[in-house]
Parts: C-alpha cells; sequence; structure tokens
C-alpha cells in the first residue's frame, strides 16, 4: 500500500465558488489517508477567493475564461507544459472536456467525473485510470467525495468545515465593536449569478421586516457588480448594518461564523453558514436541491424534496409553489435572466419562520 501511496496530489474543479469551497471534504480526505501529501489545486480565476481559504493547499493554479474571450492565446498550453506528469495522482471533479485532458496530463493515475452519456465521454473512460458518472440527481457534496471510493478511502459521515484566519477574526470582531453589534443575523442577498438573487421590491419588504425583530441585521456581499446594484437599493434602516463590499471572502467567513443565522441566496455564502452549523433560511430559485440544497453536519445530509417550505435539521429551504420548480435552468430563459419563481416567495413566509425560531431559540 505504502508504495503506491500519492506523495503529490492535483484537484482539479473548474466550476462555480460553491464546488470549490464543497471539495473541503475531499481535500481533507486525501490528507488524512496519504499521510499529508502535497495537494495542488487547479481552478478557474474567478473562484480564487474561496480556494485561498482551503486548508491543505499547495499551489494553486489557474485558468481564464477572461483570456480565452478575449481571444489571447497560449494559457492551456502553458498549463499542460507546467503541470505535465508532475502528479502522482490528479482528480477532476468535472466532466468537461479540458478539465479532463487536465488531469490526464498532470496525473500519473488520473481519475474524473464524466458524463452519464456515454457517447459523450466513451474516450475519457478509456484514457482514464478510474472514472465515476457525474450524476445530478445527486448531492454535489456526494459527487466530490465519490473519488475517495474509487481509492478505497472511507469517507465516513460527510461533513463540511469553513476555515478563516485568526487575523480575519480579529479583523471581525474590531468591526462589529466599532458598530456596537453584539449578536446578529446574517442577511446575504446577493449570489455569484444574478439569477438567483431575490427580487428587490420583495428584498426590500422582507428587510423592513426583518428591521423589527430587535436583532441586528448584518447584510453582506462583494464587490461585484451584482452585489454593488444590491448596496445602492438597501434601505436606510435602523437596525440594519450594510458590510457589502467591506469584507474579503476570509473575513466574510469569520463574520459568518458569529452570526446566529443566515438568511438569503442559495450561493456560496449559504453553504459556509450551513458548514458552520448555523441556523440558515435559503431562499432558493430554479436551483435543483437534490444536487445544491445546504448540507446539514448534524443530520450528515441534504434534501432532494422540492416543496415550498421544508426544515431538516438547522436548514429551512423556501422554493416557490409552482409545478416547473425546480427546473435546474439558469433563470426562465435559461441564459441568466430573470426566475420568475423567485417573485412567487412571499417575503412574509420567510419572516414567520424567522420569528419563530428567534422566539424558540431565545
Amino acid at each position: 500500500m505504502a508504495e503506491h501511496t500519492p506523495k503529490s496530489i492535483l484537484i482539479v474543479v473548474q466550476r462555480s465558488n460553491g464546488d470549490i469551497f464543497l471539495s473541503e471534504p475531499l481535500i481533507r480526505g486525501l490528507f488524512e489517508a496519504y499521510g499529508s501529501p502535497r495537494i495542488d489545486l487547479l481552478i478557474n480565476d474567478d473562484t480564487l477567493a474561496i480556494a485561498r481559504t482551503l486548508p491543505h493547499i499547495g499551489e494553486i493554479h489557474t485558468y481564464s475564461y477572461r483570456e480565452r474571450a478575449e481571444g489571447r492565446k497560449g494559457q492551456t498550453t502553458a498549463l499542460y507544459r507546467k503541470l505535465f506528469r508532475k502528479y502522482d495522482l490528479a482528480i477532476s471533479l468535472t466532466a468537461s472536456d479540458r478539465s479532463v485532458l487536465f488531469a490526464l496530463a498532470a496525473g500519473r493515475r488520473a481519475i474524473s467525473a464524466v458524463e452519464p452519456d456515454s457517447s459523450k465521454s466513451w474516450w475519457k473512460r478509456a484514457l482514464l485510470s478510474d472514472h465515476y458518472l457525474f450524476n445530478t440527481g445527486r448531492h454535489i457534496l456526494e459527487n466530490n467525495t465519490a473519488a475517495l471510493e474509487l481509492l478505497g478511502i472511507d469517507s465516513g459521515s460527510l461533513d463540511v468545515r469553513a476555515h478563516h484566519s485568526a487575523a480575519a477574526s480579529l479583523s471581525v470582531e474590531r468591526m462589529l465593536a466599532d458598530r456596537g453589534i453584539g449578536e446578529f443575523i446574517l442577511f446575504h442577498p446577493g449570489a455569484q449569478y444574478s439569477y438567483k438573487v431575490y427580487p428587490e421590491e420583495l428584498r426590500l419588504e422582507l428587510l423592513e421586516k426583518l428591521a423589527g425583530l430587535g436583532v441586528p441585521i448584518v447584510v453582506t456581499g462583494s464587490k461585484s457588480a451584482v452585489d454593488m446594484e444590491i448596496k445602492r437599493s438597501l434601505p436606510k434602516l435602523r437596525s440594519m448594518h450594510d458590510f457589502i463590499g467591506c469584507t474579503s471572502m476570509d473575513e466574510l467567513i469569520a463574520l459568518s461564523a458569529c452570526s446566529m443565522a443566515y438568511i438569503g441566496a442559495d450561493t456560496l455564502n449559504m453553504h459556509i453558514a450551513a458548514a458552520q452549523d448555523r441556523q440558515v433560511f435559503a431562499i432558493f430559485g430554479p436551483t435543483l436541491p437534490a444536487m445544491w440544497s445546504p448540507w446539514c453536519n448534524s443530520l450528515h445530509r441534504a434534501t432532494g424534496e422540492s416543496m415550498p417550505l421544508q426544515t431538516y435539521g438547522n436548514i429551512t429551504m423556501f422554493q416557490a409553489d409552482m409545478e416547473c420548480v425546480p427546473c435546474g435552468k439558469a433563470g426562465c430563459d435559461d441564459h441568466h435572466g430573470k426566475s420568475d419563481c423567485l417573485f412567487r416567495i412571499e417575503p412574509e413566509t420567510i419572516y414567520q419562520e424567522v420569528a419563530s425560531w428567534l422566539k424558540k431559540s431565545r
């Protein structure tokens, strides 16, 4: 066994922020099973901030779709040259042709997710050392850790852990103290993609209601265009504190760890709060719960069910009562347009659930 133990591992995750964050159990499993090997990442450059918070990671290689769109050539060839046979083991969590080819080039042994459709994935199955089917009916955490089983590593009862630095904790403590904030609820209205964002008029109504709970509401977000637009629309409420664009990713994770609860979109920050065992109130639009619902650490599961209101463990999820929900599309047009289903989730429903939980918790 020892002679086959990899000392260098590359993990390829060319997807979104949530995919990067939810690769943490895989990284932890490999690190513990193989006695602290060097583990590097290959990611898209727009997910670098969250990747830097993952433990046990050495070098982070990046691919830029922006450079590709601008017609700048050479980055793929440069990456192949840099990665070629540098690793004992390469694992791709994404089934795209590019990701699989990176894994094949980098690892003496290469494992990847592949499409269930064999007409698309036959060559991947033939060339890879091993593979597993990427299943959209299975939670992303279970997809991401499927390689452990292929390697003979017991993944045990799956849980997710969020990590932040001591410096981020101190910074957040000062920010909260400067504003006189003790206990607070975190409200995260934005998302990496606008089709997941709760509509402005409903968001404002919800904030007005939450402001009456007697608990400070800390609104978070990045400096992205989506979040900056939300920042400009925020109402002036006495118990609301605008932190949008004020924190690094490291500080945002530390801030979430200090909160009583999370209210907001199904996005990276929802998964962070769930990993910290916060009370989570997640507003879901077209996203498939079977794959992307918040993971409950205490139950070691998420949910595959779709319903207007459901609670499991510390997670409460809201969805529209519509036949098309969930569709799994990027908005109704599947091109990052408006999601009609988000307009059908009443602020009063969300408020009542939060108010009921708050009353019980006190």
